[in-house]
């Protein structure tokens, strides 16, 4: 015989107490004073308590009066590290009920979350890299990126050809500007430190390292870095290889928070980042490759140009001032000889004059015509970083207006290049930048490079009076501006060049 079902009260609160227990959703009642009174399985799941009684366990979603001021239809989010030491984002929804406690409904939306912020920063880093930026802002923007959406603690992005050769920093987000990193990171490996991130680059596999932070900081191997490697907030450590064309060109090490686990979604995204890196890479060295090339064959061009045309007119001025130097001594030459001899040599000279002017003038940094000072200059900057590892920005307000000719872009150039071409022979510098600007009169210009090196004029001498600060002073005072070059007093070095805009050449003359 069936047992009895009872009133009809019963079986509806047993139906809805089996409608809770099988919810794949966290359901819990809040008391006034913020503890949990009553939670389904689900629920002690999500906040890593499972098996356990919640009674007395702090909500993470507020008091129940808190629920008063919510409407029934609204949702919140938290993030939490759960009693089982996870970090997790709970989206909730707290309703109030007529004896002062509160009904909360809460569901897990960490993974969610993640995944949407992994897809919008694989598209960003997927813009970065096609855009037209230096490689260090390309790859500190990609660094950032994995950071906000992965949230970590840090991120690192080495480019390195050889495992024995120094490291360069192309990408980093979460540390600081650690300026001596790659300098630390060698005394750590004289001293035997086990460099985890270059097991990853020898083998092209991922290397996942729990637990990482403290055994580091435990390691007196690794004590000249034991004050950077604290600064984040992190524990377990993964690093990817950056592989492009079946050759691994560097690392990201990503540095996870506590409580966070790299799992394989995460390592799916950070691989999908790290190939963003490692194209970067690639094509700013391809770029490099390619405008090296060029310039060889634009200067050997210009090598034949110069012997067929000046190279030959000299040749033949210098028979033609021989033979009037002949007719000269020959007391009985006609004037009429001697005139046309010289009317010969003088058109010789105009005319090699004028093909030496040409090759001058296409001397000049081939992208000024095209791409104009700023551009030219950008470019110039991020061969640099490629070729001698130094990160230059290069930064102007969007309405700043060059209007000066060809001649003087050429020396505002060829300034850059030269106080850049000091920082990276003199200065021992991490970074350098060049700015543009509207001087405070708005009736000049003003270009400064500046740079983090740690030299003085008695320690670096190629800083001082050379002649390549000369020239640069001299290239200024052509065109009516002046330059300043010394010691920064934060450190490090400035050239500042102040020119009009609307120069007059004032040392007499054209090309």
């Amino acid at each position: 015989m069936r047992a009895p079902l009872g009133t009809a009260e019963d079986v509806a609160t047993r139906v809805l107490r089996a409608m809770v227990d099988v919810c794949a959703d966290g359901l819990g009642l809040v008391h006034v004073d913020g503890r949990l009174t009553e939670l389904n399985d689900a629920g002690r799941g999500i906040l890593g308590c499972a098996g356990d009684d919640p009674a007395g366990v702090l909500s993470p979603f507020g008091p129940a009066a808190a629920g008063t001021g919510l409407p029934h239809d609204s949702g919140a989010l938290v993030t939490i590290t759960t009693l089982d030491g996870r970090r997790r984002t709970l989206e909730y929804r707290l309703s109030p009920l007529d004896d002062g406690t509160a009904a909360v409904w809460f569901s897990d939306v960490t993974d969610a979350l993640r995944q949407q912020h992994r897809l919008t920063a694989i598209a960003r880093a997927a813009s970065s890299v096609a855009g037209v930026h230096s490689l260090r802002t390309t790859l500190d923007a990609v660094a950032r990126e994995v950071v906000a959406a992965a949230q970590l603690g840090a991120v690192q992005i080495l480019a390195l050809d050889d495992p024995h050769e120094e490291l360069q920093i192309l990408g980093m987000a979460g540390f600081g500007e650690p300026a001596d990193f790659t300098e630390r990171l060698s005394a750590c490996r004289r001293l035997g430190a086990h460099v985890r991130f270059m097991d990853a680059f020898e083998s092209g596999r991922p290397v996942v390292d729990v637990h990482r932070k403290a055994a580091i900081l435990a390691d007196p191997r690794w004590a000249p870095l034991h004050e950077v490697m604290d600064r984040p907030d992190w524990d377990s450590f993964v690093a990817i290889p950056l592989i492009v064309r079946g050759r691994t060109v560097g690392v990201m090490n990503a540095y996870y928070l506590p409580g966070d686990d790299p799992g394989p979604s995460s390592l799916v995204f950070l691989e999908a980042m790290a190939d963003h890196a490692a194209v970067a890479i690639d094509t700013a060295a391809l770029l490099a490759r390619t405008r090296s090339q060029a310039e060889s064959e634009e200067r050997r061009r210009l090598a034949r140009d110069l012997h067929d045309s000046v190279v030959q007119q000299l040749f033949s001025m210098r028979l033609q001032a021989g033979a009037l130097q002949a007719q000269l001594d020959d007391g009985n030459s006609a004037p009429a000889r001697v005139r046309a001899a010289a009317q010969e040599l003088a058109e010789l000279s105009k005319s090699a004059l004028a093909d030496l002017r040409g090759l001058v003038f296409e001397l000049r940094p081939l992208d000024l015509a095209e791409r104009g000072l700023l551009e030219s200059v950008r470019v110039h900057a991020e061969g640099l970083e490629v070729r001698a590892g130094l990160g230059v920005t290069v930064s102007a307000p969007a309405d700043l207006q060059i209007t000066w000719g060809l001649d003087v872009q050429e020396d505002v150039y060829r300034i850059v290049q030269e106080a850049l071409h000091n920082t990276v022979k003199h200065a021992r510098a991490t970074g350098a930048e060049v700015r543009f600007q509207a001087a405070a009169d708005g009736g000049a210009v003003v270009v400064e490079v500046l740079d983090d090196g740690r030299d003085t004029d008695d320690t670096a001498p190629g800083r001082g009076p050379t002649l390549g600060i000369v020239s640069m002073r001299e290239r200024a005072e052509r065109w009516g501006g002046r330059l300043a070059a010394g010691p920064r007093s934060g450190g490090g070095w400035a050239v500042r060049l102040v020119l009009p805009l609307t120069p007059a050449r004032l040392d007499g003359g054209g090309r």
